[in-house]
């Protein structure tokens, strides 16, 4: 027996005084409104209404029922009323963690729009690459760059970066142009990127056809921020693998030029991870859509 939908038929049928009625206001045969009140009084084991031919009474138990069941429906029927305005019209407050090159390049200047669509939703960006606690720091999702290596997170892979080679023209005008990667091993300098979480530094990737390279080239300077990695290309430190959309008006003014054009740089994943536990509620659920298609553009 379905206990809710036999409340609702004996309130309708309390109400409107008969089980005809009370049939067309639940749009349910009036023979299931019979069976669900049968059920219900056989549930209870006790008596809810007297039918005569002309009208339906209630019992003494059936007044009682009456006024709890009144209420119990009441607040069902409030919740999925405030579940239902939840779902179009999600709120509260979100915690999203990311790094400071994805916050001030990508979202920070876009949440205006997200704003206008979602009011009531409020954000808590937690800026840098350090290794958090989701639980703990009661994080409900975090936009990160590379594979993820907690294995215990959910991870959504959500869009690919473009990387590109390049240094700043008075770095390339002292060293000249590199005529292949392993040339980053002798002849030249590199700005290196480490880890803020395990310390290592990522190589530089190169492939051209079936040929792919892992280069630990020589370096006299690493960070582990992008922003910084990119002045540090900037100044002319070496040269680097910096994602295209963080140095789009670099590359326009021609502060850094492109090098070793003909050989492909391997692309930097981002995924969205959020604890296994962590219930993905509708406020989550509306960031992280709005992210994806805000990161789509990246992979144009």
């Amino acid at each position: 027996m379905d206990q809710l939908s036999a409340m609702r038929a004996f309130l309708r049928v309390v109400e409107t005084g008969n089980f005809s009625r009370a049939s067309e206001a639940l749009r349910i045969p009036r023979a299931t409104v019979t069976n669900l009140i049968q059920s219900l009084e056989a549930h209870l084991q006790t008596k809810l209404l007297n039918r005569t031919t002309r009208r339906v009474i209630v019992t003494t138990d059936g007044a009682l029922y009456y006024e709890r069941a009144a209420r119990i429906v009441a607040e069902v029927d409030e919740l999925d009323s405030t579940l239902a305005h939840a779902q179009a019209n999600p709120s509260g407050r979100l915690r999203v963690e990311m790094s400071g090159a994805l916050a001030d390049w990508i979202v920070i200047p876009a949440l205006c729009d997200f704003a206008m669509k979602y009011p009531e939703i409020s954000i808590d960006l937690g800026v840098g690459d350090r290794t958090v606690d989701y639980l703990v720091e009661n994080v409900d999702c975090a936009l990160r760059g590379g594979t993820p290596g907690d294995q215990s997170l959910i991870a959504r892979r959500v869009a690919e970066v473009k990387m590109i080679t390049c240094a700043a023209r008075p770095y390339l005008e002292r060293f000249g142009q590199p005529a292949h990667p392993r040339d980053l091993e002798t002849g030249h300098w590199c700005v290196r990127y480490f880890s803020a979480q395990t310390g290592e530094c990522y190589p530089l990737t190169f492939r051209k056809g079936d040929e792919e390279l892992e280069i630990d080239g020589r370096s006299r300077f690493s960070v582990n921020d992008g922003r910084s990695y990119v002045t540090a290309a900037l100044i002319g430190h070496g040269i680097a693998q910096i994602p295209r959309f963080m140095a789009a008006e670099e590359f326009a003014r021609g502060d850094l030029v492109p090098v070793l054009s003909e050989w492909n740089t391997e692309s930097l994943p981002l995924y969205i991870v959020y604890p296994p536990n962590r219930h993905l509620s509708n406020k989550v659920r509306v960031f992280v859509d709005w992210l994806v298609k805000l990161l789509a553009d990246l992979e144009q």
